[in-house]
């Protein structure tokens, strides 16, 4: 089986997607089709426009060394910490400040509002801090006690 596409990085480190027809697209960027439900699910590679060049259906068939650059450039895009732990909370009403602890380590982040937690799917939350950025809680089932009566005040 010939190779039909490419996928390398040039010497100012961007990704470049050469298609089958040899057209080199610069400059793109690997997207996954269900980051949080299903992030084995399927990745396509956007150009800079935000135009699909190619879509990987399945994580798990991409041949190493393109898995290898997707996977870097991914880590990059998506910083997403995993709360494992909440220790403390300031308040129980909003805005408060949380004590939590991540895969990442433990940090404390500013809760503006109920409407910052979000439900995902099933018991998946999406936690988003004052400033922007977003936490996830993989399993809100899985959390210790005490995380879990802390969390249920907010929900």
């Amino acid at each position: 089986m010939s190779q039909t596409h490419q996928l390398l990085r040039d010497s100012l480190g961007r990704l470049v997607f050469v298609d089958a027809r040899g057209h080199s697209h610069v400059g793109v960027h690997p997207v996954r089709a269900f980051p949080i439900t299903a992030p084995h699910a399927g990745v396509g590679i956007m150009d800079q426009s935000g135009k699909e060049v190619f879509w990987y259906p399945d994580v798990a068939a991409i041949p190493s060394a393109e898995l290898t650059l997707i996977e870097e450039e991914l880590a990059a895009r998506e910083f997403m910490p995993v709360i494992e732990k909440i220790t403390k909370v300031s308040t129980f009403a909003t805005p408060s400040i949380w004590d939590i602890e991540t895969d990442r380590g433990p940090t404390r982040i500013r809760l503006k509002g109920e409407e910052d937690i979000r439900r995902i799917a099933g018991n998946t939350l999406l936690i988003a801090d004052s400033n922007g950025l977003q936490f996830l809680i993989k399993d809100s089932t899985q959390l210790d006690k005490v995380s879990k009566k802390l969390l249920d005040r907010f929900r």
